[in-house]
């Protein structure tokens, strides 16, 4: 079976793979938009809980469904309409997804139950074509498992909500899901995934991710163009260029792309990479914003970063074996983090320098990114 694995057609990333993303980029946006309500200068604990769920909620969907497509996709006619089914529902998650979340509560829980059973039923009519192949069976049975149990919580959820206003069963959902994976992945180590396939979807999603970054950009420029608002524009692209090419160097040049692999933990650590360019940002807005807190500001912004940078090294475990990082680097991303940290923090009382530092700190991985990429040859 592994033979059969390693030996199969290796298989592209579909046009329908790539309109089913752009919902997500839309939906990114509405959880971005859950942020931009302050009181006193402070986020609300309400819509702070509310985004934190929304955004791993849809990672998550795009996780599940990826994984499916990339074992047992065909890009058949019934794919595609279960491809379709979830990517209407999915505007039932965006319509839902607002400052007053708790009013689209039912409604908000109702599409997500639909999409995970719309992907465990693809799983289960998959049983039908590998009666004698129980490696297929077992993996095929786990994952089904996994979103039915995470669908009784978030149906459970519905009720909760109804009868006690409040959303722990939506917090057991989303850990569920992750824990489910995580204990399912040490099941299937042995597993092999076309893990070409995965990592250009999950650098796909970074794109995109960075795509609303980028329109986000775009309200810097809506009031009058003076030199203070035009140094903070140039600044905060400057940083969302240094992040992208970040990425790209461990894409194009550290990754190992045709690495043996379940690809589970590689996938693990998108869900926060793209979580915490979601924060970013947001963070990148608030910078000029004047009725935001400071410290508040300035939190956000370097919790972004580190868990952004700390995930993507996290990644250099599926580097090239040329490629791989050195304990050397990680001590000095890390005593470059605690610099940028302080440094932040003695600053906050001026914007301007405060993002100049972030504009310097993130070039400066960049460099040392590129310069260690560029040590061995290919």
């Amino acid at each position: 079976m592994l033979r059969e694995l390693i030996s199969k057609k290796d298989k592209k990333v579909e046009y329908i793979e790539l309109i089913y993303d752009l919902i997500f980029v839309y939906i990114v946006g509405r959880n971005n938009a859950l942020l931009h309500h302050t009181q006193g200068g402070y986020l609300t604990t309400g819509n702070l809980l509310a985004y934190i769920i929304c955004t791993l909620a849809v990672i998550q969907i795009w996780n599940f469904t990826t994984y499916y497509i990339n074992a047992y996709g065909r890009n058949s006619a019934r794919d595609h309409t279960f491809l379709f089914i979830n990517m209407f529902l999915m505007f039932f998650l965006a319509q839902g997804t607002r400052s007053d979340w708790h009013s689209y509560h039912t409604q908000y829980h109702v599409a997500w139950a639909l999409i995970l059973i719309n992907i465990a039923v693809q799983h289960l009519i998959e049983l039908r074509f590998h009666r004698e192949e129980p490696y297929h069976r077992s993996r095929i049975i786990r994952i089904s498992l996994i979103l039915i149990g995470e669908t009784a919580l978030i149906i459970g959820a519905i009720f909760e909500h109804q009868m006690f206003a409040t959303s722990y069963c939506s917090w057991a959902a989303i850990v569920f899901g992750i824990v489910g994976i995580a204990l399912s992945g040490r099941k299937s180590c042995r597993e092999v995934v076309d893990f070409e396939h995965l990592s250009e979807r999950a650098m796909l999603y970074v794109v995109f991710t960075f795509g609303e970054m980028i329109i986000a950009l775009a309200s810097y420029f809506e009031e009058e163009l003076t030199l203070n608002n035009l140094y903070f524009a140039g600044m905060a692209f400057l940083i969302v260029v240094g992040l992208f090419l970040s990425y790209g160097v461990f894409y194009d040049r550290i990754l190992n792309r045709e690495r043996k692999t379940n690809g589970l933990w590689y996938m693990f650590f998108h869900i926060f990479i793209i979580f915490a360019l979601n924060n970013i940002t947001v963070a990148l807005e608030f910078m000029r914003d004047v009725s935001v807190d400071l410290m508040q500001k300035i939190i956000f912004m370097v919790i972004s970063m580190l868990v952004y940078f700390g995930f993507l090294f996290a990644t250099g475990g599926y580097a090239k074996r040329r490629c791989r990082l050195s304990s050397g680097f990680y001590m000095m991303m890390a005593a470059m983090g605690m610099v940028f940290s302080m440094l932040m923090i003695v600053l906050r009382y001026d914007m301007r320098a405060n993002i100049a530092l972030t504009v310097i700190y993130v070039f400066g991985v960049f460099f040392l990114l590129w310069r260690g990429s560029h040590k061995t040859k290919e």
